[in-house]
């Protein structure tokens, strides 16, 4: 049986008599009207007199309301690593994020004063010494050719001098199940987190040191460019400038606390607008354990791309907006920060 569209279903909302709604908690509530839809700005009261600097958002199953001085925009993992030429990745939905960000998400959020947290992979040594081994079976790892199974050396769980990159399902030749595995160029298998890139080659021509992959203050984890220069320019504002916080997870959210947890709570942070890379994993494990901490959760989907089927972002964006959230846009993002402004203008002209 097919769902209902949205426009029937707001034909049917008007038609039927109007009720208010509080959803949660006395400490973290939503408001609701069948009229307006679902309030995410957070007032002291539900009976509180709603905020004039509010940016009203359309989803793909409702409205939305927001305070732009209690959301963050969270970029997820848009890394070298992840993105760059250097390493043989072909233009794709990952850079079509990129783009979006550019043209609608990031403008939009400097328009109506959003905080932006770049939220990427930046391993020290004691994260890279102390990973569990299902995080590191994800990166590849590396293996020791032993044909008369000689256990020399097994308990040394430092990088092997003669040591090989093998995929994550051990094997030496990379067998296309996870195209962040390997270069692109070379068929070439990491050996892990924290292992040599070795030295690559810039689409400008430039020969650069890759770093140690998804170490802080890497070449290969630093941003992608152009998002490296909005960055830049985003970290030098006077009010609210952009924040680098590392994670150690695919989640930026995992564990009774994070970095970004502490970040988000100290700001009064509660709503939370996610873009990034991979969809159906770093951005959507960061979005789920958001969602279990009680933080509105909010897909923009354009902002976000995969390498994987697409069946994959299919599943998370069904139920990013059935479930866990919503999921909206860059564009509707960039339209309802404009709306915004005209509408203060408007409130001061009077």
């Amino acid at each position: 049986m097919q769902a209902p569209s949205r426009k029937a279903a707001d034909e049917t909302i008007a038609s039927a008599p109007h009720w208010r709604a509080v959803i949660g908690n006395a400490s973290n509530f939503w408001l609701h009207s069948s009229k307006t839809g679902f309030d995410l700005t957070h007032p002291p009261k539900p009976s509180s007199k709603p905020s004039s600097a509010r940016l009203q958002l359309e989803t793909t199953t409702t409205s939305i309301a927001i305070d732009p001085a209690k959301t963050a925009l969270v970029i997820v993992d848009m890394q070298n690593f992840f993105l760059s030429e250097a390493f043989g990745r072909a233009k794709g939905a990952g850079h079509h994020a990129a783009d979006a960000l550019m043209n609608y998400g990031i403008p939009a959020v400097r328009k109506v004063g959003i905080q932006v947290i770049w939220l990427n992979w930046g391993l020290n040594d004691a994260d890279v010494k102390n990973m569990p081994p299902a995080v590191k079976r994800a990166f590849g790892f590396e293996a020791v050719v032993d044909e008369e199974g000689h256990t020399t050396g097994v308990d040394d769980f430092s990088e092997k001098e003669h040591g090989m990159g093998v995929d994550m399902d051990g094997s030496s030749e990379h067998q296309g199940g996870d195209k962040m595995l390997e270069s692109g160029k070379d068929g070439r298998i990491y050996k892990g987190l924290g292992a040599s890139c070795g030295t690559l080659t810039t689409p400008e021509g430039e020969t650069v040191d890759g770093g140690r992959l998804l170490m802080a203050d890497s070449w290969n984890a630093a941003l992608y460019p152009p998002l490296d220069a909005a960055y830049e320019e985003g970290a030098k504002l006077d009010s609210k400038p952009d924040v680098w916080i590392h994670k150690n997870r695919m989640s930026g959210m995992w564990g009774a606390t994070s970095p970004c947890q502490e970040f988000l709570d100290e700001k009064g942070i509660r709503t939370l607008l996610f873009t990034g890379v991979n969809t159906d994993q770093c951005v959507s494990g960061t979005f789920t354990d958001a969602f279990s901490k009680g933080y509105d959760c909010v897909l923009l989907q354009d902002g976000c791309g995969t390498t994987s089927p697409q069946f994959a972002t299919d599943c998370i964006v069904f139920n990013a907006a059935r479930t866990w959230g919503f999921v909206t846009t860059c564009e509707a993002l960039a339209k309802g920060a404009e709306e915004m402004g005209w509408h203060g203008k408007t409130e001061k002209a009077s």
